[in-house]
């Protein structure tokens, strides 16, 4: 057990360092790495789906629907992918996290999305070039993305905070890194 608590935290140590290291112009391959890492840990925190909540359901409408691809700037991109992590990260911050999934991916988790957060935060200030529209562009984006955690937040306390519910989360949450996923190409461009 020790063992593998320490090449968690090693795990943990490795994201953040090649987090921290990271040329900003070399966003897109960094963040489809750290994308990668997370779905792993996601995956590793509480393995496979229990099949009794195979018929627990929701109504969560795809995160993608709230943006139009042919649009979306780069400013807002990033903003995008920004607020989609600080979300993932509020969520998986919650006390009421499952007790049978593992604390030491969860802490790894936890760690490279907060790595993610400040990396974005200080590529996206250097670049940043203060405009009105660009600023309610931004807030309308992180809008749209606090508008579908928030049915999440609401979900999860209906549900209260079972393991079904968390268990869908864990799903939802994977597709929104696949979401970033589509975002972080759009960066190349």
């Amino acid at each position: 057990m020790t063992t593998l608590s320490f090449l968690n935290i090693c795990l943990a140590l490795h994201i953040s360092t090649k987090v921290s290291s990271v040329d900003c112009n070399m966003l897109h391959y960094q963040q489809n790495k750290v994308n990668q890492d997370s779905l792993q840990l996601l995956e590793k925190m509480g393995g496979q789906f229990p099949v009794q909540c195979i018929n627990a359901r929701s109504n969560f409408i795809a995160l993608q629907n709230a943006f139009n691809f042919r649009e979306i700037q780069k400013e807002s991109i990033i903003v995008a992918i920004q607020e989609i992590l600080q979300q993932t990260f509020n969520i998986f911050s919650k006390i009421h996290i499952p007790a049978v999934w593992d604390r030491s991916s969860i802490a790894a988790f936890q760690n490279g999305l907060h790595q993610q957060i400040e990396l974005l935060k200080t590529c996206f200030d250097g670049e940043k070039k203060m405009e009105t529209t660009c600023l309610q562009k931004e807030e309308i984006t992180r809008l749209k993305v606090k508008k579908y955690f928030h049915v999440i937040y609401n979900f999860l306390k209906e549900k209260q905070y079972s393991l079904c519910a968390w268990e869908i989360i864990r799903e939802e949450t994977r597709r929104c890194f696949m979401f970033i996923d589509q975002l972080t190409k759009r960066l190349k461009n």
